[in-house]
């Protein structure tokens, strides 16, 4: 199991409860939020179309970075928001190590 699979497998259940929540709460007054959540939810299509392979994820990594300043929270935001940035760097680096 790569090292990108191991985070996935840590992330995705949190990642998938937490992430609709934050668009919620934090979406009228952080609205690129919306846009994370559109690219999360590309990223989560292709990796599940590619099944055992490894899925080509540059293009939403690189979107993520530019959406959220490198995976910067922002300061007025709840402890959800945070770990979802925190999940999204930890897949990003597994993924590109």
């Amino acid at each position: 199991m790569t090292k990108f699979d191991q985070v996935k497998e840590r992330n995705f259940d949190k990642l998938e409860l937490y992430v609709p929540v934050v668009a919620r709460v934090h979406g009228g007054s952080h609205p690129e939020f919306h846009e994370v959540r559109r690219v999360y939810d590309q990223l989560v299509r292709k990796i599940h179309a590619a099944g055992d392979n490894r899925p080509e994820l540059n293009s939403e990594f690189e979107e993520l970075r530019k959406i959220t300043d490198h995976y910067t929270v922002p300061a007025d935001v709840c402890e959800s928001y945070e770990a979802v940035y925190a999940m999204l760097a930890e897949l990003d680096k597994a993924y590109h190590a």
